[in-house]
């Protein structure tokens, strides 16, 4: 991470509020300790249902209340098909065991097809987490969840070979958190370094020792496809995987192109400082946030 990069003041919470994204990036089995959660609300839109440890109720209100301030941010790409469940267990270790990953202390919280499973932001660090970095979070992880549900089924959606570059650009882009990851032009300086190097779609190598880089990678990545094709074409990415499509299939269908000629077409932008300039990256004609 770099300097300045963080949430607010909280510096615990910034930092496990980044490397959650580590956590959410590959799709696994999980299944929250059923004596853990106790209690339940349903929220105002009827697409989120809270369930919490009895001592975590304001957690939880405050978990709801960002899941439905993320919806109209959320529908820019389509609408939820089925409700999610938002799971809020007590500390992290509570998070670790209802997602089986463990040794990782940087982890606030785990999204699947319909449910997200959430530290209580109580816990994150000594002040807790403020409702706005709380908001962040749960755009972010709503995004894969309806990523998901849009290209998918419960059952399929893990086997739809969707990229880390696409599944954490997009969870990036739409909560607009460039202003965490490393800039073009560090991405750039790596290449150059490392000319061998493909955090694109090669990013394995990388993600543990430098996960700000791949994260960076990611959000621009998707960001120039945006850009370049608009999000119309995101949606129709979408909308032929829920046809039936895996990934790689579905990309060329919506774009013209393969997605590894993109990600190539990309890689020069990046070598090249295309971003400099701006004249690789034109600005689509479409609504920001």
């Amino acid at each position: 991470m770099r300097n300045g990069s963080g949430l607010g003041g909280a510096g615990l919470v910034a930092v496990g509020v980044l490397a959650l994204l580590a956590g959410c990036a590959a799709p696994r089995q999980s299944a929250a300790p059923a004596a853990a959660l106790e209690a339940s609300m349903e929220s105002a839109s009827g697409l989120f249902r809270t369930e919490y440890a009895p001592g975590n109720a304001q957690d939880a209100a405050l978990v709801q209340k960002a899941a439905d301030e993320a919806l109209p941010k959320l529908e820019r790409w389509g609408k939820l098909q089925v409700p999610v469940t938002l799971k809020v267990v007590p500390d992290h270790e509570a998070l670790e065991d209802a997602v089986r990953q463990h040794g990782f202390g940087w982890l606030r919280a785990w999204s699947r097809y319909d449910e997200v499973f959430v530290q209580a932001p109580s816990s994150w660090g000594p002040g807790g987490a403020t409702q706005p970095q709380i908001n962040e979070l749960l755009l972010h992880e709503l995004t894969h969840s309806l990523m998901y549900q849009l290209s998918s089924d419960r059952l399929g959606w893990q086997r739809k070979q969707i990229p880390l570059w696409f599944r954490e650009g997009m969870a990036s882009f739409t909560a607009d958190q460039s202003y965490r990851w490393v800039s073009l032009e560090e991405i750039a300086r790596h290449l150059e370094r490392t000319p061998g190097s493909d955090p694109v779609q090669k990013p394995d190598g990388l993600y543990r020792d430098d996960s700000n880089l791949v994260y960076g990678v990611a959000h621009y990545a998707f960001t120039f496809l945006v850009r370049r094709y608009g999000e119309d074409a995101v949606r129709g990415i979408l909308r032929e995987m829920k046809g039936g499509k895996d990934f790689p299939e579905a990309f060329e269908s919506a774009i013209g192109l393969s997605a590894d000629a993109f990600s190539r077409d990309f890689t020069r932008y990046v070598r090249w400082r295309g971003f400099r300039s701006g004249r690789a990256l034109p600005q689509a004609n479409e609504p920001r946030n």
